[in-house]
């Protein structure tokens, strides 16, 4: 190899370094990522009866899913809804992030995750080395509650079977709950957030973490840290997958 052509793989490797650094500063993070080999976490098992509800559909594949429930008229949310925004990512990702329902410019561009919340995530991704299109990224309700109130229980018991019966087409092997209202509604619990963060649950056979919402990260700096190490624990952990 060229002198130059080393040269030049080394500017390339000191751009992509800076990036990431960049982004460990943004996100108010002052440790960087690092793929470790350590033995596998052992999950705690929660008892959850999500699984159960079902939804009659023939669909298997998500676009296929889609078409089928895209003009849901199930809960009074339809009449206020610019989009019906069902989820965005790859079928086949080992990786599912769940947050609790869309925000305005989710309900207005028809995808989750796209307002400052959004790109907050996108920014917790790159940091532990994952593409957006790499992951499953959805929402307990699909539509927008007005003035982005919290979901109501009986829009949560309408709407979930939607979300269980994507994770049946996607079958993820690691669940990612963002926030405790989608942490709280998968796995039937009261418990406050803060008693679920910072281990694995099991949710029917699949590893289930739960960590702060990017919005809440948006308002609460603090809760930054706390994030970093759950993120970190689940990379570990889906490399643990083989």
């Amino acid at each position: 190899m060229k002198v130059d052509d080393r040269y030049e793989k080394m500017l390339q490797a000191y751009a992509l370094a800076k990036n990431l650094l960049k982004q460990q500063v943004d996100l108010g993070f002052d440790e960087v990522y690092r793929q470790t080999t350590n033995k596998k976490s052992n999950p705690k098992k929660v008892q959850t009866s999500g699984m159960n509800h079902t939804v009659h559909t023939t669909a298997k594949t998500l676009t296929d899913f889609y078409q089928q429930i895209k003009n849901c008229k199930k809960c009074h949310l339809h009449r206020t809804r610019t989009n019906f925004v069902f989820g965005v990512g790859n079928q086949n990702a080992k990786v599912m992030f769940i947050g609790e329902a869309p925000g305005r410019e989710e309900d207005l561009q028809g995808e989750p995750f796209v307002g400052r919340a959004g790109q907050l995530l996108d920014n917790i991704l790159a940091a532990i080395n994952f593409k957006r299109d790499e992951v499953y990224i959805a929402n307990i309700l699909k539509c927008r509650p007005p003035e982005n109130r919290d979901p109501l229980p009986d829009e949560i018991e309408m709407c979930e079977p939607y979300l269980l019966e994507q994770i049946k087409i996607i079958q993820p092997k690691i669940i990612c709950a963002l926030g405790r209202i989608a942490a709280q509604a998968l796995l039937k619990t009261k418990q406050a957030l803060g008693q679920m963060r910072g281990k694995f649950h099991d949710y029917n056979g699949i590893k289930f973490l739960v960590t702060y919402h990017p919005a809440a990260l948006l308002r609460y700096s603090q809760y930054k840290r706390a994030t970093w190490e759950d993120v970190k624990l689940l990379r570990k952990e889906y490399d643990n997958l083989g």
